[in-house]
């Protein structure tokens, strides 16, 4: 049991990028939409493909489930890029941009069909 505890707190880096454990990552920040994601797929810098995140929005209290697809968003401030499925669900795709938080809650499957 210590050892499951003692690894969910360790973070690794690779190359210079800091990888949180998946298990406990929460992020607040920007959130913007890209028009080429289809479904309820995301852009995270860092996660994994496959995982999937609740992301909420601050305004207005809308979430939805994402699963990470692809890289990104590459602007400073942004931590997730939504498909416009997922922007509409939380009420930010007339705005292009909103604040939110996301929250890992697990792992999904991913395949390769499944990427853009």
């Amino acid at each position: 049991m210590f050892h499951k505890r003692l690894l969910a707190t360790l973070a690794t880096v690779v190359m210079g990028t800091t990888f949180a454990p998946i298990a406990t990552l929460a992020e607040s920040g920007q959130a913007s939409f890209y028009s080429s994601g289809g479904g309820f797929t995301a852009a995270h810098k860092t996660l994994p493909f496959g995982t999937r995140v609740r992301v909420t929005n601050t305004r207005n209290g809308r979430s939805t489930v994402v699963v990470i697809n692809d890289r990104g968003p590459f602007i400073r401030g942004r931590i997730i890029d939504l498909s416009p499925a997922a922007a509409s669900a939380i009420g930010i795709r007339s705005s292009g941009v909103g604040s939110v938080s996301i929250q890992v809650i697990g792992k999904g499957r991913y395949t390769r069909s499944s990427h853009r």
